[in-house]
């Protein structure tokens, strides 16, 4: 099939279908490394991960083994992982702290700016050896957004924050719950999936599995108590969603639940509600009431296309996908949380995030099952497509919509084919400034 042919997307009709071999074909994924994956911006790491020179954390992008480090003058950087003599990973472990990597190799040896400060046996190369030549290789393109680090392998990309388009707001929306900036807690959540990257971007957002896959947490959360310990939540905003350009797409909702920042839930217990009430004042004084109404009262699940996943849920979890080959995936999540939470809300948060998205939690296990299920029913060649049409033709999105994932799907395409924007001026009903949450 013509890459051209791969979506069906009738927006007069109402009806998006996806050709499930762009979940299957070899050839396609690596069509994806040639034009998504080597060309668009990919998140690596946040900067609070490399707090202190010489910190470092080792990592997959893009198919690429790199590290992120904080270097001696306190700059970020990312190098390649890859040793410029025969080629030995240099940085073999996946976290700490190191003034010079050395390639067990040979013993070439490298500081934290990357330069190459030793060679075992120098003098037998000739006059046209330079070490200046032979420092660790870089990405073309690193920048940083508000501590969240990210990387392109095409040097001609165009600057993140331009890049970002509306995923910027939503992105200051995680920052901004904090007075003295957001952290990363130490320790990841690392697992693989049997299934195509995609179907993960796909269920990130998706919120129409929510009740039939997550029932279990559901009745749980319920057994709990889910009002809203009666703070009265003006302007309630049902379940909504948004395309927010460049394939940046995100799906919200009013809190039911409960956040740490900042709005109360039974869970937190009495003694944390004057607490939370202080944190909530603050954003108020700082934002306005309309704006810390988003960041303390909504849920925020946002794609940063390709495949960055930050959910800003009961908790905020930073999710990175590295698409291994066409049927397989691995996930890295990591917690991040504001400076100044007191430990009580922190241990809170934590536990939160266990309980839902951890190894043994209620929702990570759920999700690997659908996916891989997914996966498994696409050798059933005879069906050809999969339906992503749900509300399509609705002025104002639903929550379980899948608009979200139509303006994944449209940025996919676009790039497939070569161009690096979907035709913005044909738009959907509900995909609209209107369709934002208030």
């Amino acid at each position: 099939m013509k890459i051209e042919d791969l979506v069906e997307d009738d927006r007069g009709r109402g009806v998006f279908r996806v050709h499930r071999s762009s979940m299957t074909s070899d050839d396609l994924f690596r069509l994806e490394r040639e034009h998504i994956l080597d060309r668009c911006w990919i998140y690596i790491g946040h900067e609070s991960e490399v707090e202190n020179p010489g910190d470092y954390r080792r990592r997959t992008v893009a198919g690429r083994p790199v590290f992120l480090i904080r270097s001696r003058d306190g700059q970020a950087r990312v190098f390649l992982n890859t040793c410029t003599h025969r080629g030995a990973l240099v940085c073999r472990r996946d976290s700490g702290n190191a003034l010079v990597f050395q390639c067990f190799y040979h013993a070439w040896t490298f500081n934290t700016y990357g330069e190459l400060i030793g060679v075992p046996g120098e003098d037998a190369y000739g006059p046209a050896f330079d070490r200046k030549a032979m420092g660790l290789g870089q990405p073309p393109r690193v920048e940083n957004y508000r501590g969240f680090i990210f990387v392109s392998f095409n040097p001609d990309a165009e600057d993140l924050v331009t890049y970002l388009a509306g995923a910027r707001d939503y992105l200051d929306m995680v920052v901004d719950q904090s007075s003295s900036g957001m952290k990363v807690i130490p320790g990841t959540h690392q697992y693989t999936v049997r299934a195509n990257w995609k179907l993960m971007v796909e269920n990130s957002l998706d919120g129409y599995h929510l009740v039939p896959t997550h029932r279990t947490y559901l009745d749980y959360m319920a057994s709990l108590g889910t009002d809203d310990s009666g703070q009265t939540l003006h302007n309630r905003t049902p379940a909504t969603a948004k395309s927010l350009g460049n394939g940046h797409c995100v799906a919200e909702a009013a809190a039911r639940n409960g956040r740490p920042i900042a709005h109360w839930h039974p869970l937190f217990g009495e003694d944390s509600r004057d607490e939370i009430a202080e944190v909530r004042q603050r954003l108020v004084e700082a934002y306005g009431e309309s704006r810390a109404y988003q960041i303390a009262d909504t849920y925020r699940s946002l794609l940063i296309y390709p495949n960055l996943i930050i959910n800003d849920l009961m908790v905020a979890t930073v999710r990175y996908i590295e698409p291994v080959d066409a049927r397989h995936l691995e996930i890295t999540a990591w917690h991040i949380v504001p400076r100044e939470e007191p430990p009580k809300l922190h241990s809170i948060r934590l536990d939160t995030f266990l309980t839902f998205f951890g190894p043994g939690g209620f929702a990570s296990p759920d999700d690997v099952e659908a996916l891989e299920s997914c996966q498994s029913g696409f050798r059933a060649t005879e069906v050809e497509w999969s339906d992503i049409s749900r509300g399509m033709l609705k002025s104002v999105p639903e929550g379980t919509g899948e608009l979200q994932m139509r303006g994944f799907w449209r940025q996919w395409h676009a790039n497939m084919q070569g161009f690096s924007k979907t035709n913005v001026q044909d738009r959907e009903p509900a995909d609209s400034e209107s369709a934002a949450i208030r």
